[in-house]
């Protein structure tokens, strides 16, 4: 859990970040499951690693986060600030530790006397319910932030149904199609994605075929392939295979 946790201050990406957290948070989850608290363990994998760093990763997916943070500072001084504060916290975690006195431990058993979910929820719900009313509205905030994080500022109008119809229609003398292009040839030997469908009118369709094979210059004619058909069929003349009594067909 501590090389984990170290980890959060030496890798560069934010989801080799949230990696780290899900390995301190499966380590936390053995702990309690190791001092007699197998519910909290439980909730431990399932609400916070399995649930809450699942948002994190998909906020994160979102918004994007750039790999490289930037070193330009935008208020002067405040990396002397931040260190100041930073020493003082510790100062006063030392002093707070030194100071601390630790009875001897009791145990779980009177905890796990009515199950453990049972004296858990009577501690949550009757002593620190304010608490976990603020935890459950900070969580939806975060959620919402991240909804509004990945907001687009539209720079135009929404275009309606009937503009984008319209703009079809327009762009019928540049070769533009209304209805969606026709699937590529199938034949009885083949179904071949780089022969082009055949119209109405038995002309092929070029554009049927994709347009990364035309580009690489795979496309193949519909005469190539049923001059091969043909050629298939008359190699398989009548004589040639006999049928299941061994008589010729």
């Amino acid at each position: 859990m501590v090389i984990a946790a170290a980890g959060l201050l030496v890798v560069r990406r934010a989801v080799h970040a949230a990696v780290c957290v899900v390995f301190v948070m499966i380590g936390l989850a053995v702990l309690y499951v190791a001092q007699e608290a197998p519910f909290l363990g439980i909730v431990q994998v399932v609400v916070y690693t399995g649930a809450v760093m699942m948002l994190f990763l998909f906020v994160l997916m979102l918004v994007g986060v750039d790999a490289a943070d930037s070193l330009t500072e935008t208020i002067r001084g405040q990396r002397w600030i931040g260190v100041l504060l930073g020493a003082g916290l510790a100062a006063v975690l030392l002093g707070v530790v030194a100071q601390a006195t630790f009875p001897p431990s009791a145990g779980l058993a009177e905890a796990n006397a009515v199950t453990n979910p049972v004296a858990l929820a009577r501690v949550l719900l009757q002593h620190y319910v304010v608490a976990m009313e603020v935890v459950g509205i900070l969580l939806v905030t975060a959620a919402l932030a991240g909804l509004v994080l990945t907001h687009r500022r539209r720079l135009g109008k929404k275009p309606t149904q009937r503009a984008l119809a319209d703009a079809k229609v327009a762009l019928l003398p540049t070769g533009r199609h209304l209805t969606p292009l026709p699937a590529p040839g199938v034949y009885a030997q083949n179904n071949a994605m780089d022969t082009p469908a055949l119209g109405p009118d038995g002309r092929p369709l070029e554009h049927s075929v994709p347009r990364v094979l035309r580009i690489r210059g795979q496309q193949r004619s519909a005469t190539e392939l049923l001059t091969a058909e043909e050629t298939l069929v008359q190699r398989i003349e009548p004589g040639s295979r006999p049928d299941e009594n061994g008589e010729d067909r």
